[in-house]
């Protein structure tokens, strides 16, 4: 099955630009980012926070099936322009050190292609090129394709 959602990381540089086109309308797939009630739906987690503002923050939490915590991440948004822009920090807690990362800054930009089609392109920046190398050995790819297609399968249902 092919992947909708490209992931380039150029070899020596310490960022990765993810870009999926999809089809929906542009105010349908910021959306998917900025309401809690949707974020839950297409990622499968307990939105804990989501203040959508400059100087806001989020947590988002995911647990198994007995409800045990196997997950949570935060950030500080930094831009919200609906429609348009989310600039925000990611970060990973509760992980064991061995799987642990540095905070990534994380640049989102939507846009309209067509009155029913939109892009999603995010630039991602980690501290080191070593950081995002080892973002990139993981299922990340194969990860955020399926984490995207969950969220068109969604938001189809909600045109």
């Amino acid at each position: 099955m092919e992947r909708k959602t490209k992931v380039d990381a150029e070899d020596g540089k310490q960022e990765l630009v993810i870009t999926r086109e999809f089809d929906l309308p542009l105010e349908l797939l910021f959306k998917a980012y900025a309401e809690p009630e949707i974020v839950e739906q297409w990622m499968g987690t307990k939105v804990l926070k989501l203040e959508n503002k400059k100087h806001g923050s989020y947590q988002f939490e995911t647990s198994d099936a007995q409800g045990n915590v196997v997950f949570r991440s935060n950030g500080t948004i930094h831009e919200f322009t609906p429609n348009q822009k989310i600039t925000r920090t990611f970060e990973m807690e509760n992980t064991p050190a061995s799987a642990r990362f540095d905070v990534q800054l994380e640049f989102l930009e939507f846009e309209k292609l067509t009155d029913e089609t939109s892009k999603l392109v995010m630039h991602v920046v980690y501290r080191s090129v070593a950081l995002r190398d080892q973002m990139l050995r993981l299922p990340f790819s194969q990860g955020i394709n399926m984490a995207h297609n969950r969220l068109q399968e969604y938001l189809n249902k909600l045109k």
